[in-house]
């Protein structure tokens, strides 16, 4: 993509729009804002994008998504003149997920290049530009939005504000009982992952490679990427063992000992040290679970499972006490806790894609035989049985059984309102111009009229 940097007049506006790229093919301007431009490949490169993750799209494309950019770029703005930054190892994971995504349904890497038509260096390239953008914007909106907190008082009266043939529709919610155990991994298997660690550490040690190019070829996490970079982080953003090994480095040329943490085993350097932030790099290593390995585990769930039936070894609750792996629900009598919410229901959707799966088979009580999953903390497979424990059907949302879905429809509505009131306050002070043939359309911001100002 192209990004012009300097101030824009109409002058040079119009001498963008007839520039010519390095492959001879003219450019087309379709917006500009500020002093950045929305060009015509941008717009057919977003809608392709949109239609191939199936986007909705309200309106006539060729108007929805170059107004949306324009937002995007008063947003980008004032996160300039904010400093807000996205996380490198954040953007990178997610990158890497979506190229994978990718990948799956369509089958191979050359067949994502053919239907982007680009190669995949110059797809993730454009990938981690928009995913950048994308948690920047939302860093912003928080920001403006921070301080939106409702009352009991103000949920009840926005209640009553909504007639009843517009309450909107509570889906079926669902709380789950789970039990995990992680097959047991041979210690030659962990042993081999350490002798890999050692050999990579003694490379960088000695001159022979760059801890970025070994985290590039052999790390296991999101953040092999960008060298292993993971970004500026406070100790309570690490996991324990890898903070407490991070910021006990002092040599930026050294190599720390091999750490162990939920996530893996790894060797670490340090990038940089402000305050009580650091960066640092990772080469991160998984030993990996065998099949047999999986079938005892499997084996040991499916006779625990057996016992908790026929009430041979106490509950599913005390079992889970006793047995299961999840710090999270351990201690809860195996319950899960929905991140989203900070309640023990959950939407179908909202349920790793395994429990869920399992859980839409099973009557109020029923417990699950054992099934295999991945952990999303640590990217294993481990072996779950679940339990469900409670079922509520869709229904309309109620004050009394719903609140915490109004307070949150009812923050949501002042978060928009707060957003809508700053972008049409941004836009009075943002030059804008919109070339002809991009006008007739009908905007949710008054671009038009401003346009017909500073376009004179």
């Amino acid at each position: 993509m192209y990004r012009l940097k300097y101030l824009f007049t109409l002058a040079m506006m119009v001498a963008a729009m007839t520039a010519v790229a390095q492959n001879n093919v003219a450019e087309e301007v379709a917006w500009v804002v500020g002093d950045q431009p929305i060009f015509k490949s941008d717009i057919e490169e977003e809608y392709q994008q949109a239609i191939y993750e199936r986007a909705e799209l309200p309106g006539n494309p060729y108007c929805v998504i170059p107004e949306r950019m324009a937002v995007e770029k008063l947003f980008l703005h004032q996160a300039r003149i904010d400093t807000i930054e996205a996380p490198n190892s954040a953007v990178m994971q997610n990158v890497e997920a979506r190229l994978n995504y990718f990948i799956a349904n369509l089958g191979s890497k050359e067949k994502v290049e053919e239907y982007f038509r680009k190669p995949l260096p110059e797809l993730r390239e454009q990938l981690t530009e928009m995913v950048r953008n994308q948690y920047t914007i939302q860093e912003v909106q928080r920001s403006l939005t921070k301080n939106v907190k409702a009352t009991p008082a103000e949920v009840r009266k926005y209640f009553n504000t909504i007639p009843s043939d517009s309450l909107p529709f509570v889906p079926m919610q669902v709380e789950v009982q789970i039990i995990t155990i992680n097959p047991v991994i041979p210690q030659q298997v962990i042993d081999e992952v350490k002798a890999r660690l050692r050999d990579y550490a003694n490379r960088v040690t000695t001159g022979e490679s760059e801890f970025s190019t070994l985290a590039i070829l052999y790390s296991e996490d999101g953040s092999a990427a960008s060298g292993g970079e993971v970004g500026f982080k406070a100790r309570a953003e690490l996991l324990p063992e890898y903070a407490a090994a991070a910021f006990n480095l002092n040599d930026t040329k050294k190599v720390s000992k091999i750490v162990e943490t939920e996530a893996g085993f790894h060797i670490i350097q340090l990038i940089e040290k402000r305050g009580d932030r650091i960066n640092t790099r990772h080469i991160l290593l998984r030993p990996k679970v065998s099949e047999s390995d999986l079938t005892a585990a499997v084996n040991r769930l499916d006779s625990l499972r057996v016992d908790i039936v026929d009430l041979k070894k106490g509950t599913f609750e005390q079992a889970a006490l006793a047995v299961s792996q999840d710090k999270d629900s351990r201690n809860n009598n195996g319950v899960m806790l929905n991140e989203e919410t900070r309640s023990t229901l959950f939407e179908m959707s909202q349920l790793p894609a395994e429990v869920a799966k399992v859980v839409d088979t099973l009557a109020v009580g029923q417990v699950s035989r054992p099934f295999i999953m991945m952990n999303r903390a640590t990217n294993r497979q481990q072996v779950a049985l679940v339990k469900l424990s409670k079922r509520i059907e869709g229904h309309k949302a109620d004050l009394g059984d719903d609140y915490q879905t109004l307070k949150e429809m009812y923050e949501n509505h002042k978060k928009s309102e707060i957003i809508d009131n700053w972008v049409k306050e941004k836009q009075r002070s943002t030059y804008v111009y919109i070339e002809e043939g991009w006008r007739n359309c009908d905007f949710k911001y008054d671009w038009l009229k401003k346009n017909e100002t500073q376009g004179k």
